[in-house]
């Protein structure tokens, strides 16, 4: 009886431990996908005003994500990739 209880025990406790780590990693995963979202609105507002001075940069998962990230940094470096590397 006690050997079993034992086993539900620590069965519970690994259950708990592997959804606390689960519950870690989506909110890190959320986190990644809302700021994506920011960087694709960003890009899109860029665009929209950098026609006027023919400057563009291209709107995909990897860009979006480069501007999530590191914001108004993250569109200087992709204007400096794309017009003095001719990497995007």
């Amino acid at each position: 009886m006690v050997e079993g209880t034992l086993s539900f025990i620590i069965a519970v406790l690994i259950l708990v431990f592997i959804l606390w780590v689960l519950g870690k990693s989506l909110r890190l995963l959320l986190k990644f996908a809302l700021n994506s979202l920011v960087g694709f609105i960003m890009l899109l507002f860029f665009n929209f005003f950098g026609a006027l001075f023919n400057v563009e940069l291209p709107v995909n998962i990897v860009t979006s994500f480069i501007t999530g990230v590191f914001g108004i940094a993250g569109i200087a470096i992709l204007l400096i990739l794309k017009y003095m590397f001719y990497v995007i």
